[in-house]
C-alpha cells in the first residue's frame, strides 16, 4: 500500500509499534499459508509477523504472560488493561512493541484482505506543515467529490493537520472504520479552501497495477502484499509479451503478507530460498514455488519507503542475481513479532526475532542498499534510469 495512504498497514505513529506490517501467516516450520489468527494458538497455528526493531543487541523482550497479568491486575482494580498493557510494553524496552484495541486490530486484519474502510485517499508530507494527497482511488468517495491528486489537506474534522505525521492523519481519516460515518476534510487547492464532508465507504484496494510501457516493457507496480497480489504478479509475468523485460515498482511499498511476497518471488525464480528467520533463536526458512520465469529481464525499483516484505522480495531478488535494484535504500524492517490476546481483547505484539536475506545479510536497521543508487527515487528520473538498465539487459526500449 502506497506510504500515507488510508489503508495503509505501516506505523501509525513510531511510538505506536509497527505492526502488521509483515504476516509470516501459516504454520512456522513450513511457513505454508494458513487464514488462522495467532492469538498465542498451538504452534501449528501460530502467526508472527515482521516489524522494525533496532539491532539485535539493543532489542528488549516482553514476556507475554507477564504482560497478560499487568493486564488483569490493573482490571481487576477498575483501570484499563490495554492501557496498563501499553505502559508494560513502553518499559520492556521492545521499541517497537504495541498494543492494539480489538475493533482496531480486526480493521487492519481485514486490510489484509484486500479492503479497507476509508474515504479512497491516499496522503504524503510536502514540505514542512503541508500535507497533501497524493493518489484519490477511483469510484471512491474522495473521488466522486473531485478531489484530486495534489489538493492540500488542511484539516481532518476540525483538527489541523499540518503539524502531524502522515500516519496521525491517516489514522484521523479512517476514524473508527464504520462504513457510513462521516468525516470532513478542510481542503486547499492554489487559491481556492473549501470543506468537503465525506462518508466512509468498505473499498477495495489496488496494490497490484500493470501498465505496458512499450513493445519491450512491462511495469509491474506492487503497493502492498494483501492476499491474492503474488498470483496476480505471476499472471501479469506470465502474460508479458516474449522478450519484455519487467520493471517492477516496490517503491512506498509498507509489506503486508510475507506468503504474498514469496508468491510474487515465485514469479520470477524457479524455487529456492526466499529468506531465513528465527522465531524465539530457532531457525526457520521460507522458499518461492518452482516454475517462474528465470529468464526475463527485471529491474526492481525501490526506495526508503520499501519496508518489511517488500525488502524481503527484494532481498531475494538481489542476492539471487535475479534482478537488478535502481532507487536508493530502503526502510529497514526486518523483526518478527507475534501477536497475542490480553483479557480485556486487546492485542499485543512483541518481537521475537529477526530476519535474513537467502546471502544472510540482516535488513533490520540496516535496509538494502540498491545495485544503483539514484538519491531520490520517488520520481520520475528514478524510473528513467530503471528503464535504461532494463534496457542494458536485454529488455525496455
Amino acid at each position: 500500500m502506497p506510504v500515507g495512504s488510508e489503508f495503509c498497514l505501516r506505523p501509525r505513529g513510531v511510538l505506536r509499534g509497527a505492526a502488521l506490517t509483515m504476516v509470516f501467516a501459516g504454520v512456522l516450520a513450513t511457513a505454508a499459508a494458513t487464514g488462522a489468527l495467532p492469538r498465542q494458538e498451538p504452534e501449528t497455528s501460530r502467526t508472527v509477523r515482521a516489524v522494525p526493531s533496532r539491532a539485535d543487541a539493543d532489542q528488549g523482550t516482553v514476556d507475554p504472560s507477564a504482560l497478560a497479568r499487568a493486564a488483569s491486575e490493573a482490571m481487576a482494580d477498575g483501570k484499563s488493561g490495554k492501557k496498563a498493557a501499553e505502559e508494560f510494553v513502553s518499559r520492556s524496552g521492545d521499541r517497537w512493541g504495541a498494543v492494539y484495541g480489538a475493533a482496531e486490530y480486526e480493521e487492519f486484519e481485514r486490510a489484509l484482505d484486500g479492503s479497507y474502510t476509508g474515504v479512497g485517499i491516499s496522503a504524503r508530507k510536502a514540505g514542512k506543515g503541508r500535507i497533501e494527497i497524493s493518489r484519490v482511488q477511483a469510484g471512491g468517495p474522495a473521488a466522486r467529490a473531485g478531489l484530486r491528486a495534489g489538493d492540500r489537506l488542511v484539516t481532518v474534522d476540525g483538527r489541523p493537520v499540518g503539524a502531524l505525521s502522515v500516519s496521525e492523519a491517516v489514522s484521523l481519516l479512517r476514524g473508527d472504520g464504520v462504513p457510513g460515518s462521516t468525516v470532513t476534510l478542510g481542503v486547499e487547492r492554489g487559491r481556492s479552501a473549501w470543506t468537503e464532508t465525506l462518508s466512509r465507504a468498505r473499498l477495495a484496494t489496488e496494490d497490484v497495477t500493470v501498465r505496458r510501457l512499450d513493445d519491450r516493457t512491462v511495469l509491474i507496480r506492487v503497493a502492498a502484499f494483501t492476499k491474492g497480489v503474488g498470483e496476480r504478479v505471476r499472471e501479469a509475468v506470465r502474460s508479458a509479451p516474449a522478450g519484455a523485460g519487467v520493471l517492477l515498482d516496490l517503491r512506498g511499498n509498507a509489506g503486508g503478507l510475507v506468503t504474498e511476497a514469496a508468491v510474487t518471488a515465485s514469479a520470477f525464480l524457479d524455487g529456492g530460498l526466499v529468506a531465513t528467520y528465527d522465531v524465539d533463536g530457532e531457525q526457520r526458512a521460507l522458499y518461492a514455488q518452482s516454475g517462474g520465469d528465470t529468464v526475463r529481464p527485471v529491474v526492481a525499483l525501490v526506495d526508503g519507503g520499501t519496508m518489511s516484505a517488500a525488502e524481503l522480495l527484494t532481498g531475494a531478488l538481489q542476492d539471487r542475481g535475479r534482478a537488478v535494484t535502481v532507487g536508493s535504500r530502503t526502510f529497514g524492517k526486518g523483526s518478527v513479532q507475534m501477536p497475542s490476546t490480553l483479557p480485556d481483547g486487546s492485542v499485543a505484539e512483541l518481537t521475537v526475532g529477526h530476519y535474513r536475506t537467502p546471502a544472510g545479510h540482516g535488513v533490520d536497521g540496516q535496509g538494502i542498499t540498491p545495485d544503483l543508487d539514484v538519491g531520490d527515487a520517488t520520481g520520475a528520473r528514478a524510473e528513467e534510469r530503471a528503464r535504461t538498465v532494463l534496457s542494458g539487459l536485454g529488455g525496455g526500449s
